[in-house]
């Protein structure tokens, strides 16, 4: 409590200074008369409630893990916060509708592909780029502050936590076909020739498909983009994030040598999900669209922590690389604040945002989600052990240094995951010729740069 009012004082002064040097500058008394009194400065009014929107990122799905945290808060604050939780199928229609109607919530929970990329640069959101201090900025990771600003240092979002997509070998058949020797299970790492062996040692014990580019739709396409670009250490986005890059020669390489490995089939009939259950079922021996939630809790069946429906040992991996240090395509969640003309509920917002990313309530918050702090300590409070007590999570921090660049804010991105797709499908059709493939790429590119 006395770090939220800390907090509020801090900003009482701020706004008192603003005023000063907004005012014009009084005459200069008369050497006989005694300086006039300054009006003491009014304190910013915070709001007793707000509404907090959230979609289902990780543990903020669940109505009771948010309640928890929304009641501790109240009781520490008096600021209530009503709830609603948000759906991937619908969320952003609702939000939307919300936003035409001028009944947006106070506060929102997602990524910044939502949140800076489309809300935020609609002009939808408050800038809250005043939240970060020196401290904070020397704390956040570097991938997740970074996709929290706008191009034009406008901050829409405060980031909590982040996870590492990666994808998952089937650890016993590797045995069984000798090929557990290509994979280091210290580091959880690879590079593309050792990839390259495992597979030819599993088709050739197994035969089938081994893994599957699936490309029915946008599904799980952070494997797909994350198995070609690290492939020979091409990109999707230029650097700045204004242009789409896949078709690079590097990427045009690495598509021709997938299509090209026996065991590894371009399958338009499957999304992400489709190519899990196959995984699962032991169908196929590695899955390109894994994270941590899956390595919790491998599937619904309930068959225990990193085990397949057949008991067989499921191992996380990073994607291979040709030196095997991969640039891992990143998941990064926090809060922003919608801009409904309410000073007070804005205050209250920024409240809650601090409480929850910045205080010693961020490692319960970090928690509560099963993902990763996307910072190094909070208010003097560590966060490196915040997993220390539980074995899977500690393991798979590993893979977090390996956190590559968050291209998902660059312009037309919703266009060029339908692009990407589509590309895939074509090349899979194709008769795999590079001339072939170098034809699909530049046109689908071409399409995501055209938005």
């Amino acid at each position: 409590m006395k770090k939220i009012l800390a907090l509020v004082m801090a900003l009482c002064m701020i706004f008192a200074l603003a005023a000063c040097g907004q005012s014009a500058a009084p005459a200069a008394p008369a050497a006989t008369e005694a300086p006039a009194e300054e009006a003491p400065a009014e304190e910013a009014a915070v709001a007793s409630s707000i509404s907090l929107w959230t979609y289902p990122v990780g543990g903020y799905g669940s109505e009771e893990t948010v309640k928890a945290i929304t009641d501790a808060f109240t009781a520490e604050t008096g600021i209530e916060v009503t709830v609603e939780y948000l759906t991937y199928a619908d969320g952003d229609d609702k939000v939307n509708t919300a936003l035409t109607a001028g009944q947006a919530p106070d506060l929102i929970m997602e990524g910044p592909e939502r949140l800076v990329s489309n809300w935020g640069a609609n002009g939808y959101m408050v800038d809250i780029s005043d939240m970060f201090d020196d401290t904070d900025k020397s704390e956040i990771n570097a991938a997740a502050l970074a996709a929290c600003f706008a191009p034009d240092g406008a901050a829409y979002e405060y980031p909590l936590v982040m996870t590492a997509h990666c994808m998952a070998v089937n650890l016993n058949a590797l045995k069984e076909a000798g090929a557990d020797q290509y994979v280091d299970l210290e580091s959880h790492t690879w590079t593309t020739e050792q990839f390259a062996e495992a597979v030819k040692a599993l088709y050739a014990k197994f035969g089938g498909t081994v893994g599957a580019v699936y490309c029915g739709g946008q599904g799980g396409d952070q494997g797909t983009r994350a198995l070609v670009n690290n492939y020979y250490g091409g990109t999707f986005t230029n650097a700045e994030h204004t242009a789409y890059t896949w078709d690079d020669a590097k990427n045009i390489q690495a598509l021709k040598t997938l299509y090209d490995m026996e065991g590894i089939d371009f399958d338009a009939a499957i999304v992400g999900g489709d190519e899990i259950a196959n995984f699962y079922n032991g169908v196929f021996k590695m899955a390109f669209c894994w994270n941590i939630a899956q390595q919790l809790n491998p599937n619904s069946a309930g068959t225990g922590e990193g085990k397949t429906l057949n008991g067989d040992d499921i191992v996380f991996m990073a994607f291979p690389s040709e030196d095997g240090v991969a640039n891992l395509q990143g998941g990064i969640w926090g809060l922003g604040v919608f801009d409904n003309g309410d000073a007070a509920k804005i205050e209250a917002a920024k409240t809650f945002i601090k409480w929850m990313c910045d205080s010693e309530h961020t490692p319960e918050a970090v928690r509560a989600s099963n993902f990763f702090a996307a910072r190094s300590a909070a208010e003097g409070v560590d966060l490196s052990g915040v997993w220390a007590d539980n074995e899977i999570m500690n393991e798979y921090t590993k893979l977090m240094p390996m956190l590559g660049d968050y291209y998902q804010v660059t312009t037309g991105w919703a266009a060029a995951r339908t692009a990407w797709w589509n590309m895939l499908q074509q090349v899979g059709a194709s008769d795999g010729s590079e001339d072939a493939i170098a034809a699909a790429v530049a046109e689908f590119c071409g399409q995501a740069n055209a938005q």
